[in-house]
């Protein structure tokens, strides 16, 4: 049974809270925030490959698509990143993400695709950009006859 009467609540809590889970995991990777990698509170060093640039995008996509900013194309690159780190670092080590520990990025890319896919929602800076934008757009000529 769908019950569309709170998607306008749900949808932008749910983009919320996962945007603020993404800019945690970037905190901590960046920063050691909230225990770092592996608990050791370590953060990666600046400008190794892969994972500086994999927690500096967690950190930027995560506070787009928390504040709802830029929303699509954040959560396009969320999305891809996630998938790159599932290949290239869990899938070698088993086929199912259960196996491979390869569940967390599994679920990040999936559920980033989804909210490219349908966009920020309410509650965002860019339903707020929208919003002006159809305020202040000329209403369009009628030919009259």
């Amino acid at each position: 049974m769908s019950s569309p009467r709170y998607t306008h609540i749900v949808w932008p809590l749910f983009r919320i809270v996962v945007g603020l889970l993404f800019t945690c995991h970037g905190l901590s990777s960046l920063f050691g925030l909230f225990g770092g990698k592996g608990g050791t509170g370590a953060s990666v060093p600046v400008g190794t490959w892969p994972g500086w640039y994999a927690a500096v995008i967690q950190l930027v996509c995560g506070l787009l698509v928390l504040f709802g900013l830029f929303t699509r194309p954040a959560a396009i690159l969320a999305s891809g990143s996630m998938a790159y780190a599932y290949f290239t670092v869990h899938q070698p080590n088993g086929l199912m993400p259960i196996e491979n520990g390869g569940v967390t990025p599994a679920l990040y890319s999936w559920t980033f695709l989804l909210i490219a896919a349908f966009g920020a929602g309410a509650w965002s800076v860019d339903e707020l950009i929208a919003g002006r934008r159809a305020q202040v757009a000329p209403a369009p000529e009628v030919e009259r006859v």
